[in-house]
């Protein structure tokens, strides 16, 4: 699957949050004033959200690079980038997440370069877990959020590439 990654608009950003992932148990719909609260954050600039499409134009995907996809309650000390990612929930389970992740460390790359990624997932995510650590993250710290109902998670690291000369 060819990946086009361009900033999140508002319309994407309100389908994004809509997604539901039926191996992630259920969750309810956000209310209104949820919904638009969560819109607001991933159209920061700061918080640098980007769609991706495939080659048709469809929205396939999303994420963010820096503080937005930190988890309240983690050690972010280490100087790292933090990403975040979603796949369309129908595209999951079809073997192209590794190749999903890897494009958006290129695209980390390209904006950033860091010399670290972060990634923090839910210990109940096992398949996002597996997907970080056959990219070659490694587990850094284990942590309990009070804040996002009490779910436990796992701050993954990776160096970047080196950067080209």
């Amino acid at each position: 699957m060819r990946v086009s990654f361009a900033p999140i608009t508002e319309d994407e950003a309100r389908t994004v949050l809509c997604w539901r992932y039926p191996m992630m148990g259920l969750s309810a719909e956000p209310d209104a004033d949820e919904l638009a609260r969560d819109v607001a954050a991933l159209l920061r600039p700061d918080y640098h959200y980007h769609a991706a499409h495939d080659e048709t134009g469809r929205l396939v995907g999303f994420c963010c690079f820096g503080e937005d996809a930190q988890v309240p309650g983690g050690d972010y000390s280490l100087p790292a980038l933090d990403i975040g990612l979603g796949l369309h929930p129908d595209l999951t389970g079809r073997g192209l997440s590794h190749s999903f992740l890897e494009k958006i460390l290129a695209l980390g790359d390209q904006l950033f370069q860091p010399e670290f990624y972060r990634a923090t997932v839910a210990a109940i995510n096992a398949r996002s877990l597996r997907l970080f650590e056959g990219s070659g993250f490694l587990f850094m710290q284990t942590f309990l959020s009070g804040e996002v109902r009490n779910h436990r998670f796992h701050i993954l690291l990776r160096a970047a590439p080196p950067a080209e000369e």
